[in-house]
């Protein structure tokens, strides 16, 4: 099959139409068509059904869009790859990563990546666990954070120390999808005055609180907790981001659980340890399993693993709260 055939695909899949996709790709409406034609002699089925409103994928064309997806993925993971071997002059690494992750790991990653590889251009994802498997399954992204749940079921793979365990995040688990443990992480109460040193969780439910918006993995993991001890939380404020919880619990609006890395950046918030039952969470590094990295994917691979062992030094600042799990890499050179 011809990649210009399937990114011509690929453009009217996601426009349903032909003409608009002709303008995306600056060329004329005959010259898709025929491209769509010979896409659908190379395959023996037709593609898409048109008529006066435009144009819907047939099922023939539903089975083909993510496996096109993977392969212009592929393709441009190729060409960057190549390009790469002159010493990661160019290239792109495509990083994802849940919000409670980006205040915290992902910015000392990148800041060290960029410093040493600023030809590298790197795009992030925020974005929850499930949708970032989702995305490394389909090649639009080259590695992710991934946070899991222990004692569920769903398959991980081994860490650099030998371990693993059964992990799974909101969603079905993807055998597409290599997972690496870096860290264990308790999760903390923070709050704009002083606090106990630990709560149970009953006490932080009859707190006002202020809760991350439902498409959280820490959301969905805290209302899990809850639900199984049979408590309903105090929802003082419902639906915020990162920022804007960190803000509230500041002003005094109420409490929020969060990881206990995301304390480390914000010494004017006081916080508690969650016990009875405590509240931990593992963060893996997932990518595409029986795929090689291209270099620079492979280069914030061992930037990520570093920054994480560092972390192991390290610890005091989350009164030891993170459990590392990875070690660094033998080849890395900071």
């Amino acid at each position: 099959m011809n990649i210009s055939h399937l990114q011509t695909f690929l453009s009217i899949a996601r426009l349903g139409n032909f003409t608009r996709a002709a303008e995306e790709l600056v060329t004329t409406q005959p010259t898709i068509t025929r491209q769509v034609a010979a896409l659908e002699r190379d395959l023996g089925a037709p593609l898409f059904e048109r008529d006066h409103a435009g144009a819907r994928l047939t099922a023939a064309g539903v089975e083909l869009l993510p496996i096109a997806t993977r392969m212009i993925a592929d393709a441009d993971t190729a060409r960057l790859t190549i390009a790469e071997l002159a010493g990661l002059s160019r290239g792109r690494v495509r990083l994802g990563a849940p919000p409670t992750l980006c205040v915290s790991l992902v910015a000392e990653v990148l800041a060290g990546f960029r410093a040493r590889h600023p030809g590298v251009d790197l795009e992030i994802m925020e974005a929850g666990s499930h949708v970032l498997s989702e995305r490394l399954e389909s090649g639009e992204l080259d590695l992710a954070l991934i946070v899991t749940r222990e004692g569920m079921g769903a398959r991980a793979g081994s860490g650099p120390s030998g371990e693993g365990a059964a992990h799974t995040w909101v969603g079905a688990a993807s055998a597409q999808v290599e997972l690496t443990p870096l860290l264990h992480e308790r999760l903390v109460v923070i709050g704009h005055r002083a606090l106990p040193e630990e709560l149970s969780l009953a006490q932080v439910a009859a707190l006002p609180q202020v809760a991350f918006s439902r498409g959280y993995d820490l959301r969905q993991a805290t209302d899990a907790a809850f639900a199984a001890a049979g408590l309903v939380p105090r929802i003082a404020v419902e639906g915020a981001e990162m920022d804007a919880v960190l803000r509230f619990v500041a002003r005094g609006l109420g409490i929020a659980v969060v990881p206990a890395m995301v304390v480390a950046g914000h010494p004017e918030l006081h916080h508690a340890r969650v016990v009875e039952p405590p509240l931990e969470r593992t963060v893996n590094l997932g990518a595409r399993a029986g795929v090689g990295a291209g270099f620079a994917a492979a280069a914030m691979r061992d930037f990520v693993l570093a920054e994480v062992a560092a972390l192991a030094g390290a610890e005091a600042r989350v009164g030891g709260m993170v459990t590392v799990l990875a070690e660094a890499p033998l080849s890395f050179a900071p």
